[in-house]
């Protein structure tokens, strides 16, 4: 492991995970370069913030899951790569049903520089303590205004969220406004630096 970074398991145990591009139930339909082991990573700062968000989350009988945290480089170079391939529909209805292809980078929900490369920022949900997780109105990485913050989503999903956000601005994270999952620490340690560690 990477100085200064720690799995996110092992410094918070309570913690849930599922590393969705170690998988193929992402968006590009396969396991992403750089993640070779269905675990989290994060900045020391991440997990310390974050362990203060379970505990949070644990005083309303909750818990959190993590989808994602530091992302390798190549793993956002993938991303690029697969954004710019011919279109085969694969994961089109499940994660940009209302979109081209084409507009995923323009409109902000893939960057050729990510928060998540410099270890301190996380993507994550509410889960009851079965694991099954909290409605939120979409799921991760539906790339679409339904998922922005203050998006018109039912009273439940509406309050599930407010309830994420509170819980992680209490803990030091801002929100990302398009994606109502992705919080990033405010007080970053490596602010300027893109890590491309593999998670292995």
């Amino acid at each position: 492991m990477q100085t200064g970074f720690t799995w996110l398991d092992k410094a918070v145990p309570s913690i849930l995970w599922d590393a969705k591009y170690a998988t193929s139930d992402n968006f590009t339909g396969a396991p992403v370069d750089g993640y070779g082991i269905n675990r989290t990573a994060g900045t020391l700062e991440l997990a310390e913030a974050l362990a203060h968000a379970v505990q949070r989350a644990e005083r309303e009988g909750l818990k959190l899951l993590v989808w994602d945290a530091y992302r390798p480089q190549r793993a956002v170079n993938r991303f690029l790569a697969w954004c710019a391939a011919p279109e085969d529909g694969r994961t089109k209805q499940k994660h940009y049903p209302r979109i081209d292809k084409t507009q995923i980078v323009p409109l902000g929900y893939v960057a050729a520089r990510s928060g998540h490369s410099r270890g301190s920022t996380v993507d994550l949900t509410l889960a009851r303590p079965d694991g099954s997780l909290l409605e939120m109105g979409g799921g991760f990485d539906l790339m679409d205004a339904i998922s922005h913050h203050g998006a018109p989503v039912d009273g439940a999903a509406a309050r599930n969220r407010l309830r994420l956000k509170a819980i992680m601005e209490e803990s030091g994270f801002a929100p990302y406004a398009n994606e109502w999952w992705h919080y990033s620490l405010v007080r970053e340690p490596y602010p300027d630096t893109y890590f491309d560690f593999p998670l292995a």
